[in-house]
């Protein structure tokens, strides 16, 4: 629970008011890991990484080679880096992990785990980990059918239980936020189910959830909802964030394990010329020959795409997308992406469903060099700002009266409670589920000022 509580206080007929704050962080528990890539890092140096964020940076990544050892070069893990990247991350009272794996890392992963092998990988990962002073490491076994599960469960445990014998440091893992395809539907999350004791988090990947597939329509990279859309080559709900938390929660992972991941870029589709009579424009759209999908940074987007006139909020999905004509209509392109807006609603249906955190991939893509200190990196500033709402921007007396403001975010609800006595604190409920969408909200308490010498306001969310 995240609990921001706000008083108001009448006494001797003088209107008195103040801020108190429930709790002392504006975390309060709840994480936000970020992935780190060492290919980003001339890009993004670690000294322009906003700690005051994140609660957890992620550097991806060691890559794991057959016979148990570590590739740091492939992602450019270079030593004097890593050592500034720790080091910035410790002096601001933050953890730093070590990646291990990535996009295309089952393999290497299949043999280092292997009942020869998986001791001197153990080993190599602590080793690793202890020579630049990481506090944990993050498993992102890619892609993980359900004929690696055995294997990856073994490896979890071997490698937590070590991990127990250096200083209990941290265990987390890249979950794939839907099975693999020809998978059984339920296995992947009765397996992170069985595991989550051994893990400190469990990141969802909830992004990449569409392409140019078979028998598919053209749909969000992250939607929050599916806003009950079916593929009508087969009937079944398209994928959203929902989806997939709602998948790991009803087959046993507790939600405080889990972290929302955000994507800092988005995916273009463009119809070739030719393919049909006009391009992919819209979401839900089929088409003739399989668009090109194109992954593309923040940064990119809103240098290279953005315009005011082409964006648009699709209300169902809770998702942004631009729609870009072209002077031929079969190149027209459909990008969807994560804005501000998205962000700030994906903040408000972590908190609603109690979801230990967030997760972001990655802080580069959402960063512009060039920009002045303050607008480098809106989007992360942007769940900065979510974290700390509600706040207080007012309070007022009117008449017999109390008016107050405060800030919402969409998709948020808020429970307003009250009392006249702080010692000890008998919260009563003044009002619940008290819809927010992101605009600051004015409630008026009537009558307050001669209902009791003193009233005190606590904002909660989520309800």
């Amino acid at each position: 629970m995240h609990a921001v509580a706000y008083s108001c206080r009448f006494a001797l007929g003088v209107f008195l008011w103040g801020v108190f704050s429930v709790c002392g962080s504006t975390h309060a528990g709840f994480w936000i890991t970020a992935y780190y890539p060492g290919y980003r890092q001339s890009y993004l140096a670690a000294s322009n990484i906003d700690f005051t964020v994140v609660t957890h940076v992620i550097h991806f990544s060691v890559m794991p080679n057959p016979d148990g050892t570590l590739d740091p070069a492939l992602n450019a893990i270079i030593p004097a880096r890593t050592a500034d990247l720790v080091a910035r991350a410790h002096a601001a009272g933050r953890a730093a992990l070590i990646c291990v794996g990535g996009a295309g890392s089952q393999p290497g992963f299949q043999a280092a785990t292997s009942s020869l092998n998986r001791p001197v990988f153990i080993s190599n990962i602590l080793g690793f980990m202890s020579a630049y002073g990481y506090d944990g490491v993050d498993i992102d076994w890619e892609p993980l059918p359900a004929s690696d599960f055995n294997q990856f469960t073994n490896f979890v445990k071997a490698l937590r239980s070590a991990l127990n014998e250096s200083s209990s440091k941290l265990l987390t893992v890249a979950a794939p936020a839907y099975p693999v395809p020809g998978d059984p539907p339920a296995a992947e999350f009765a397996m992170f189910a069985a595991l989550q004791g051994q893990l400190d988090q469990i990141n969802i990947m909830t992004y990449d959830l569409s392409g140019a597939y078979q028998g598919w329509v053209t749909w969000f990279n992250a939607p929050i909802y599916d806003g009950g859309y079916r593929f009508p080559s087969n009937g079944r709900l398209v994928p959203s964030v929902n989806g997939a938390v709602s998948n790991f929660v009803s087959n046993g992972v507790a939600s405080a394990k889990l972290g929302l991941g955000i994507p800092f870029y988005g995916k273009a589709w463009t119809n070739g010329a030719g393919t049909s009579t006009s391009g992919t424009l819209l979401p839900r759209q089929s088409w003739i020959g399989a668009p090109t999908v194109t992954a593309l940074t923040y940064s990119q987007i809103m240098s290279n795409q953005y315009q005011a006139s082409r964006y648009h909020w699709d209300a169902a999905a809770q998702a942004a997308y631009l729609s870009v004509t072209s002077s031929v209509p079969a190149n027209d392109d459909f990008l969807s992406f994560d804005d501000e807006y998205s962000c700030r609603a994906k903040v408000s249906f972590a908190r609603n469903h109690f979801l230990g955190g967030l997760m972001i991939w990655e802080l580069g893509q959402g960063y512009f060099a060039g920009a002045p200190n303050g607008q480098r990196d809106p989007l992360l500033q942007t769940i900065k700002q979510a974290l700390a709402t509600p706040q207080l921007l007012s309070v007022a007396p009117t008449n017999q009266d109390i008016q107050f403001t405060f800030t919402t975010l969409p998709l948020a609800g808020y429970r307003v409670l009250w009392t006249s006595n702080l010692e000890p604190p008998a919260w009563k409920t003044f009002s619940n589920n008290v819809p927010g969408n992101g605009a600051p909200l004015q409630m008026l308490d009537s009558g307050a000022r001669t209902a009791a010498p003193q009233r005190f306001y606590r904002v909660q969310t989520p309800p």
